[in-house]
């Protein structure tokens, strides 16, 4: 007794009878037992209802109705294995009009079982509308969608109408179409072939691929995609060879870059966890790297560069045990061509955190003192929902409970932090976010939550689900509304993510706008370049972050232009032949170029038997900016210590434009792990010029629009930038340059 055709099986009543019959079916499955308002099968009789049609029906003629019940010729009663069916109104049919944006209704398509057309699908129980279907689908940039088994809305990126069977008649699927709630809703149909393969109605509507889309729907607004493909992408190079996979990479003010390893559980026993790279060695790979030392497991810490005047590194957190609790802090010396002395310095007893934290963010707040928070307190250990300040108070304790960091672990490791213009704290955690008083760090709003994919909103970006975050540029005067943006990341069943996300959380009534990506993308790298893009990179197309957990390397690299319209951001840039997932990492170098490093997603594999290796190869991409051959400009700055409104002359040399067609970026020192780029700022200030190549720049006006910390600071001659000179914005508020007084650590002052 399988797949009645409708649901409910009532008491037997042989005085029934029916008047509006609308259509007969026959039952796709021989063996069941089927019914009408009234039929029999084997001399049985059944009374059978419901709102709609289940398990696929076909269209047989009415003399196959022609059965009596016990000589009471009153009225036809369906037959054997046939269902006569009526209907307290008429069928509804498959809206063709009146579709939300730009959608319009295409044609019924008969779907291969088992496999879909689209297989991209939400289950709408209670709303599928063409309404509700079509604008979730145009919100995530898809143009293509179409609605089956009544609650299903199916989409995808492209109208593939060449990958199914030719169109079925409207006469075919008008018997599979229920109105419901006033809406329309298109049924499944599976038709019984010759071969054992089924097939499927499938209702299609397309916006088509120039049109646009826009429409709203629970999640916010939407548009279709147009991806550049520009002429000049750029390319990657091979660097140099690596000593660890590092998985925290940091470029100090002295331009060399510093790398962390998980150190005790590395795979390499004689590492020592810390190195630094010396930019202008890298042909001499004798010379290039300098060995550097740590007490404890640096293993998903987290990092920041400090405001003090040495630009000292501030590493906090880590693996297991002791190493949770760990401060590290080092300060970068020597120059190009030439070793510094200074290494990892840190007390495991006296300066520590107040909580064990494994996976933990850091951020420098507007006051200078700096803000540590979430994790877990080591390998399967328990959440730690807290945050906490350094330096922390003689005898007091600065942890607050953050509960919606308890409610959502483990899924919100490395929570993303921004300081906005206001002062506010954006947090964005899981699938949530929120803003934050500075000060009490209470909860001022709770914004909407973070989309997640087109066929599941509880897709999360941060670990395990791993995605990146970046504040968009803020330019003078500073009036226009700060946006976050969030790209990558992916769900519980490792369906990594093919979407950006962004919001002004301090606008009215904020809204999170979706740009669908080109290709999926879980652990993305997103790093700020001088002339106001991002680069996005690094990352798989399936999985989650972790060890053994992600599948098919995403090898493209993608340019985001946020002064471009929404959905028309994104262009495809150039790929690399080398896999970079868990524990890469990419970063800005002062001379413009991307430096790509780590990999090392299958670590406790054998070697023989490892997918993917150790990957100790460190490559740097050149940009768009850097690939057409033109000299790069030249800019130096006599002081490099400013206060926030102070006016700074800078002597610029020009070699292909004029300073009235140049600019001036400010990029913010970062430390760089698993996605998140802690500290990272982009900011175009003021200036003039004169006619000697001298020009002034105007630092931002307050530490709430760029919080005290060094920047590289580069001037566009067109498009192609100079190096960066790093200058130190807001000085040291919080005198974190004294900072801490302890036996072992040599402070820079402020």
């Amino acid at each position: 007794m399988q797949s009645p055709v409708f649901q409910i099986e009532l008491a037997d009543n042989q005085n029934v009878t029916s008047r509006e019959l609308h259509y007969v079916v026959r039952s796709s499955e021989p063996q069941a037992r089927q019914t009408r308002t009234r039929c029999t099968m084997s001399g049985t009789p059944l009374t059978v209802c419901g709102d709609n049609i289940v398990g696929g029906a076909l269209t047989a003629p009415d003399s196959d109705c022609q059965m009596y019940r016990d000589g009471h010729k009153i009225e036809a009663r369906g037959g054997l294995n046939r269902v006569a069916v009526y209907a307290s109104r008429a069928a509804p049919t498959v809206q063709t009009t009146d579709l939300p944006g730009r959608w319009q209704y295409s044609r019924c398509l008969a779907e291969p079982a088992p496999n879909h057309v689209f297989p991209y699908h939400i289950y709408l129980t209670d709303n599928n509308s063409a309404q509700n279907c079509l604008s979730h689908c145009s919100a995530f940039g898809y143009p293509a969608a179409g609605m089956e088994f009544g609650h299903e809305c199916c989409m995808w990126p492209t109208v593939p109408w060449r990958s199914v069977s030719p169109p079925l008649t409207e006469a075919r699927t008008s018997s599979r179409v229920r109105r419901r709630r006033g809406y329309h809703l298109t049924m499944v149909e599976q038709l019984p072939l010759r071969v054992t393969a089924r097939w499927r109605a499938l209702v299609i509507l397309s916006t088509f691929a120039e049109m646009l889309g826009g429409c709203s729907s629970t999640f916010g607004t939407g548009t279709l995609n147009n991806w550049g493909a520009p002429a000049n992408i750029g390319r990657y190079e091979y660097l140099v060879p690596g000593l660890v996979p590092p998985l925290l990479a940091t470029v100090g003010i002295n331009g060399k870059v510093f790398f962390l390893e998980k150190f005790s559980s590395s795979e390499f026993q004689n590492s020592t966890g810390a190195y630094e790279l010396d930019l202008s060695l890298v042909n001499d790979f004798s010379h290039a790297w300098r060995e550097m030392h740590v007490k404890s497991d640096v293993f998903c810490s987290g990092a920041v560069v400090l405001p003090d005047k040495a630009g000292r590194i501030l590493n906090v957190g880590g693996y297991s045990q002791d190493s949770t609790f760990g401060l590290r802090l080092y300060a970068p010396d020597g120059s190009a061509g030439v070793n510094g002395t200074n290494d990892w310095e840190e007390d495991p007893v006296n300066f520590i955190l107040q909580s064990g934290r494994w996976y933990p963010t850091a951020l420098v707040l507007s006051n200078g003192s700096v803000l540590v928070m979430g994790g877990e307190n080591g390998p399967n250990g328990p959440p730690v929902p807290t945050l906490e300040i350094l330096p922390r108070i003689p005898g007091g304790d600065t942890q607050v409970f953050l509960d919606w960091l308890n409610r959502t672990d483990p899924n919100n490791l490395y929570p993303f932090l921004h300081v906005l213009p206001s002062g506010l704290v954006f947090a964005g955690y899981y699938n949530e976010a929120r803003l934050l008083d500075p000060v009490t760090f209470a909860t001022v709003e709770i914004l909407p939550n973070i989309p997640g994919s087109v066929g599941n909103s509880l897709a999360g970006r941060n670990y395990p689900f791993e995605g990146a975050s970046v504040l968009l540029p803020q330019r003078a005067p500073y009036t226009d509304e700060t946006t976050v943006l969030i790209c990558g990341g992916s769900d519980s069943g490792g369906d990594a993510l093919d979407n950006c996300v962004s919001i002004q959380p301090e606008a009215t009534n904020p809204t999170w706008v979706i740009e669908r990506m080109p290709s999926k993308r879980v652990m993305p790298c997103m790093v700020a370049l001088p002339d106001g893009t991002f680069m996005i990179m690094n990352g798989a197309q399936k999985g989650v972050a972790g060890f053994d957990a992600a599948d098919d390397p995403n090898l493209s690299a993608l340019l985001y232009d946020p002064s471009q319209p929404a959905g028309a951001r994104i262009s495809i840039l150039n790929n690399t032949t080398i896999a970079r997932m868990y524990h890469s990492e990419a970063t800005l170098l002062p001379d413009g170029r991307v430096l790509v490093s780590g990999s090392d997603p299958n670590p406790y594999d054998a070697p023989e038997t490892r997918k993917f290796p150790e990957e100790l190869r460190i490559e740097v991409y050149i940009p768009p900016y850097l690939n057409e051959g033109l000299r790069q400009p030249v800019v130096t700055i006599p002081n490099t210590d400013w206060a926030y409104g102070g006016q700074y002359r800078i002597h610029v040399q020009l070699f292909h434009g004029k300073t009235s067609g140049m600019r001036v970026s400010l990029i913010a020192a970062t430390s760089s792990t698993h996605g998140n780029t802690m500290g990272g700022r982009t900011i175009f200030p003021a200036f003039s010029c004169s006619g000697n190549n001298v020009c002034t720049v105007t630092a931002p006006p307050n530490s709430k629009v760029s919080p005290p910390g060094w920047h590289q600071l580069f001037v566009l001659d067109g498009t192609t930038p100079s190096h960066g000179v790093f200058v130190r914005i807001g000085g040291d508020p919080a005198l974190l340059g004294n900072w801490p007084a302890l036996p072992g650590f040599n402070p820079p002052g402020v």
